[in-house]
């Protein structure tokens, strides 16, 4: 039986389909959806695939249409003709949308997708030719767009609003796309799911319903799932996941997910991704301002994006083994609370002094990585965390940092970033600043002066020992300040995307130094 709270049942994906078939002979869809690209200078705009049927079928100029509406084609734009009396053999058919699809790179198909998305809530059925313009660039960006373009979130009492079209049905595609639009879906479908596990409020999410959640997801994804309570963290001596968690009312929890890909060699090591899950985050004793509290439900978007990408690795085909970990705490307030001055014994023997309880998530994350290379020998270490206020300084909302101590394993995480939306900037492993860790007391502080992104890295540095490993600070990027094309404002699960790209990519450790 769950001992933790029930998630209301919340909106879902719409449904993909490809056809061959154009979107003019397709019965039973009440919209059609075209797209429009940017003509080169001031040339007018251009119609893509299925125009020309279509206009046919209507008797309609559509390009008289556009100049009509003063459309040029430029991403964002919609035009909306209406056809409240059906087509020839298509009488459930209400709406032609013209769709500006701007020069059609990787970027514009995903716009164009979460333009369309919002245009279409509450749709049954939309068919669409954007992604045969150019299916090997537009497939998979369409797709998330179109999917995170009409994410919502909702508790209340009555009906929540509008759902996002039930299917979409890309025509003009071959058969041969199938593939690749499973694989879009599962990138899109894990995105959704990290950014609805960060949407959760906190006095549902506990680190136990996490666990929770996590081995529901093992079920159905084929993983194996372990979890630590906190009577087995104690036994084995995760000391900063404890002393995180022990002012909580809900004690915290490591989850463990394995992977096994179908085809692998025995000797081949996992990949290990470390997620920071702080269920809830209220600096602790260090006690944040009230205003930078309220979005602290998100501070586990890192277990999130973890979990997620867990759940889609064998529909990315991802070729070597993986194993995620996330240590789950929430950083109460209490009379057995963390103390500035407290000294932490990490997993492994490796001590902190504590002199800001809000700079709890390098502790956790601390844990799970020197216990992930005691017992795991892995290939590579990926963390995943909202860590800090500096990263959001440096790079805004739009950007996350990346810190590696590999260059090829740092390229491969920046190639992905770009290819899917989720840009990285990468930042130094300043070594001259390792003198900001030191303790009288201890082997390091948990917060020395200085650049904070560079010395919270610094600090998780030495729990990766001698492998190759990267530490993705995603706190720039958790939240989105407003709604824009496939963000909602609010929590976005950023970096499940880039995850997927770069580990179902055929080699993704080549290059990478053995470790």
């Amino acid at each position: 039986m769950s001992s933790s709270p029930t998630l209301p049942p919340q909106a879902s994906p719409p449904e993909f389909a490809v056809t061959a078939t154009r979107p003019h002979a397709l019965a039973g869809v009440d919209v059609i959806a075209l797209p429009v690209l940017q003509g080169d200078d001031a040339a007018a705009p251009v119609l893509g695939p299925g125009a020309d049927e279509l206009e046919e079928l209507l008797g309609v100029d559509l390009l008289a249409v556009l100049e009509g509406d003063r459309a040029t084609g430029k991403v964002g734009e919609l035009t909306v003709l209406p056809t409240p009396l059906g087509a020839p053999d298509n009488a459930d058919l209400r709406q032609v949308l013209l769709v500006g699809l701007g020069s059609a790179g990787a970027d514009d198909f995903r716009r164009a997708g979460a333009t369309l998305a919002k245009a279409v809530l509450d749709r049954d059925a939309v068919a669409t030719t954007i992604t045969a313009v150019d299916p090997e660039v537009g497939l998979q960006q369409f797709v998330v767009g179109m999917s995170l373009g009409a994410f919502s979130f909702v508790l209340k009492k009555e009906p929540a609003g509008p759902a996002p079209a039930a299917r979409v049905v890309l025509g003009g595609m071959a058969d041969g796309d199938r593939a690749a639009l499973e694989r879009a879906v599962a990138i899109a479908g894990a995105s959704w799911r990290a950014r609805t596990l960060a949407w959760v409020p906190s006095n549902l999410k506990s680190p136990a319903w996490l666990a929770e959640q996590a081995t529901a997801l093992g079920s159905e994804a084929g993983l194996d799932v372990t979890v630590w309570d906190e009577q087995k963290l104690a036994r084995e001596g995760f000391g900063g996941v404890l002393a995180v968690g022990r002012a909580s009312p809900t004690p915290p929890r490591l989850i463990r997910l394995d992977y096994r890909p179908s085809r692998r060699s025995r000797r081949t090591k996992p990949v290990v991704l470390v997620g920071k899950g702080i269920t809830f985050d209220t600096g602790g004793l260090s006690i944040k301002p009230g205003e930078a509290m309220v979005n602290m439900k998100r501070d586990m978007t890192g277990g999130a994006v973890v979990m997620s990408v867990m759940a889609a690795l064998a529909a990315v085909g991802c070729p070597v083994p993986v194993v995620g970990l996330v240590p789950a705490a929430e950083n109460s307030i209490g009379g057995d609370a963390m103390r500035p001055g407290d000294v932490v014994r990490h997993y492994g023997g490796r001590t902190t002094e504590v002199t800001n309880t809000d700079a709890e998530g390098r502790l956790v994350l601390a844990d799970a990585m020197a216990w992930a290379v005691a017992h795991l020998d892995p290939a590579v270490v990926v963390d995943v965390a909202t860590l800090t206020g500096a990263i959001k300084v440096a790079l805004g909302q739009q950007v996350g940092g990346v810190f590696a101590n590999d260059d090829a394993l740092a390229d491969a995480l920046l190639t992905s970033g770009t290819a899917t939306g989720e840009p990285l900037w990468r930042f130094p492993l300043a070594s001259v600043y390792e003198d900001r860790l030191s303790s009288r007391v201890a082997d390091a502080d948990n917060a020395g002066s200085g650049p904070g992104a560079i010395i919270a890295a610094l600090f998780l540095q030495h729990f990766a020992g001698d492998v190759p490993w990267a530490h993705l600070d995603l706190a720039s990027t958790g939240d989105a300040p407003a709604d824009s094309y496939e963000l909602a404002k609010g929590p976005t699960g950023f970096g499940a995307r880039l995850l997927l790209d770069w580990l179902g990519s055929p080699e993704p450790l080549a290059g990478v130094r053995a470790s």
